[in-house]
């Protein structure tokens, strides 16, 4: 089942096992049980500390548990965990094994007085770059805390399961048997979901904290790059992010960021956080801000609100929230939004395995998309607002290669319908002849470019007519002691190397700023430096 190359890098991960394990598998005749079983075996094989036994009880078959014998901690896969989520199989069989998680003390206290019973199932696919997150962290719960338990379900294998709870995008969660949550999560979200008093304690906290010499509002590349940059001044450096890694977490491939020739979005976001966890920048994740007071004067503070009701001051602010999808805003998509409607095709792609499907957009990222699923559903439609087609030529002659993919220029979507429960279709208008036509199918990807974070800052600094921040070369917006970075500025061309040099110009501009104030209205820190 394993290759010798992973088998290589299991077996050293394995002697940092430190209590024995045992992996109990519920399998049948079937072929997906027999490749579990060599999987497992396989596994076995490379350590002492491992043994399998094949007579489990779960009605799930193929599935596993891995079990700290002589206890109750264990997590449970339903199906094989290779692909994105053998990683997820790795953690889990250290964690169950005593090997110590890489979270703060303060969470996995946290985790440990969490009250209650609570039974998670995740359903996944391995193809699924945002469900490792969400499947390692409810692991993690679960091995930490005895009431919580955790099952993760491959939705390619219980196709009939995705069927009946009508589940048509991953991760999606469910909790005591109803639905939870969609999409990728982090411990502390999921914590902040459960333990009620989570964000209080969390809004107490933050109202606490001295003001900074510099807060970065946003924990993208341009973010994580201001932070470090400002940080390595030796100045008091906060860092407010609604989702560390931003857009970056939802991105499978990255082919162009400079001297990396191939990496992966959540594996760039891990590096990124450690990078910056390597200076005193005091890192405040899930924290969303909703409003920005200017300085009264000159070298005063500038005030971040944040949704929790918490404020934060510094006497300059980098702001770097980034952009998130568009939507088509048209009836119906917000109704059936993870009912058919999706912006993921790499994560949600297998869940409509043979059926008709439409992507809407025409450029690379549309065009990609509808490559990738023509390989895996049944058919793909292609509609675009323009004329033409507007990716790469090299893209187009692929995907018009593929025989089950229709193209559609000239197409203005007008309607997503459904039947309550799970989109069904959607209508569009040709632009060229005003005739109105409807398609039937059952997925929908949107892939039609991205929108500014600024809706909070609307009325506070100039914002372009496409509601970006508008920046001068040195990252200077309308307000003294702002600046700002990255996608969510008026810089052309979003890529994450001009992110990240952006969010350094910007932390480089703002020490500038803090350096020329009067000795008298700067930091102690600042002055120092």
């Amino acid at each position: 089942m394993l290759d010798a190359d992973l088998k290589t890098q299991l077996k050293a991960y394995l002697e940092r096992l430190v209590q024995p394990i045992e992996l109990v598998a519920s399998v049948d005749s079937g072929p997906k049980s027999q490749e579990l079983t060599a999987l497992l075996r396989d596994i076995a094989s490379l350590s002492d500390m491992v043994t399998v036994d094949l007579d489990g009880k779960n009605a799930r078959k193929p599935s596993f548990v891995i079990r700290r014998k002589g206890s109750d901690v264990e997590v449970t896969f339903a199906g094989i965990p290779m692909g994105h989520e053998f990683t997820s199989l790795v953690l889990a069989l250290l964690q169950v094994g005593g090997y110590p998680p890489k979270v703060t003390e303060e969470v996995i206290e946290q985790v440990r007085n969490i009250e209650g019973e609570f039974h998670f199932e995740t359903y996944m696919s391995l193809s699924c770059h945002s469900c490792p997150d969400t499947v390692q962290a409810l692991n993690l719960m679960s091995v930490l805390n005895p009431n919580i338990r955790h099952t993760a379900i491959d939705g390619g294998i219980y196709q009939d399961e995705v069927t009946e709870r009508q589940i048509m995008s991953v991760p999606t969660v469910y909790l005591n048997g109803q639905p939870f949550d969609a999409g990728r999560m982090t411990v502390e979200q999921i914590v902040s979901k459960i333990d009620v008093g989570a964000a209080r304690r969390d809004a107490r906290k933050i109202d606490e904290k001295a003001p900074f010499d510099m807060l970065i509002v946003g924990g993208g590349p341009a973010g994580a790059a201001a932070a470090i940059y400002s940080a390595r001044k030796g100045i008091r450096t906060g860092l407010a992010a609604e989702r560390f890694g931003g857009q970056v977490s939802d991105t499978v491939a990255i082919e162009n960021f400079i001297s990396v020739p191939y990496t992966e979005g959540p594996r760039l976001v891990a590096s990124l956080e450690e990078h910056v966890r390597q200076y005193e920048v005091d890192l405040m994740n899930l924290q969303r801000a909703e409003k920005l007071i200017p300085a009264g004067s000159e070298g005063g503070l500038i005030e971040i609100r944040l949704a929790n009701g918490a404020s934060l001051k510094a006497r300059s602010v980098v702001l770097s929230t980034g952009a998130r999808w568009r939507n088509m805003n048209v009836p119906g998509e917000e109704e059936y939004r993870n009912k058919g409607v999706t912006y993921c095709p790499h994560c949600d792609g297998p869940l409509f395995k043979g059926k008709r499907t439409a992507v809407i957009g025409g450029g690379n990222s549309g065009v990609e998309a509808a490559i990738d699923l023509a390989g895996i559903v049944g058919h793909v439609t292609l509609l675009e607002f323009d004329s033409k087609l507007r990716a790469d030529e090299v893209l187009q002659r692929k995907l018009r290669s593929l025989p089950n993919v229709d193209i559609i220029v000239n197409a203005h979507t007008q309607e997503v319908f459904g039947d309550g429960q799970k989109v069904q279709g959607l209508a569009y208008t040709d632009r060229a002849t005003g005739e109105n036509h409807r398609v039937h199918l059952e997925g929908i990807f949107v892939q039609i470019g991205l929108l500014p974070n600024t809706d909070w800052l609307k009325g506070t600094l100039e914002l372009s007519p496409r509601g970006e921040i508008v920046v001068d070369d040195h990252g200077r917006t309308s307000l003294p002691g702002v600046f700002a970075a990255g996608d969510v500025t008026t810089t052309p061309f979003k890529q994450i190397v001009i992110a990240m040099g952006d969010g350094a110009k910007a932390s480089l501009s703002a020490f500038d700023y803090l350096i020329r104030l009067p000795v008298s209205e700067s930091s102690d820190a600042a002055v120092a430096a």
